[in-house]
């Protein structure tokens, strides 16, 4: 596959994962080049795993380094394109809580809320 077609199916893959609220990167920095290019045109794209199953593995690993506002984005994508609902969220949330400890989960519950809030609100405005 050529660079160019690689660099299209990832910046589709991007805007699915995140649900069209992450601003695909310009063209020209490594770093994200070779993401789009690796990471979102041929990780994300595989299909042994669903995209349910990916999220959660995603939330776990993002929870488990106390990213809470990358938890609040991945969470509020998870809901608004249909693969997890906030009582899914809040139930992970809960088991995070137990392998992460409470602390770190703690520090997730704000942005979390946030995250389900405002894709509840943007799946209403589609509608």
């Amino acid at each position: 596959m050529s660079t160019s077609k690689r660099r299209q199916r990832g910046e589709d893959k991007i805007r699915e994962v995140y649900a069209g609220d992450v601003k695909v990167p310009p063209e020209g920095y490594a770093f994200t080049d070779i993401m789009l290019e690796t990471l979102f045109a041929e990780v994300w794209t595989r299909d042994i795993l669903s995209m349910r199953d990916k999220r959660i593995l995603l939330l776990g690993m993002i929870a488990a380094q106390g990213e809470s506002m990358t938890f609040k984005i991945q969470s509020k994508a998870g809901i608004k394109n249909g693969e997890l609902s906030a009582e899914d969220i809040r139930e992970l949330h809960l088991f995070i809580a137990q392998y992460c400890g409470y602390p770190r989960a703690a520090s997730l519950l704000g942005p979390m809320e946030e995250g389900i809030a405002e894709a509840e609100k943007d799946l209403k405005a589609d509608t």
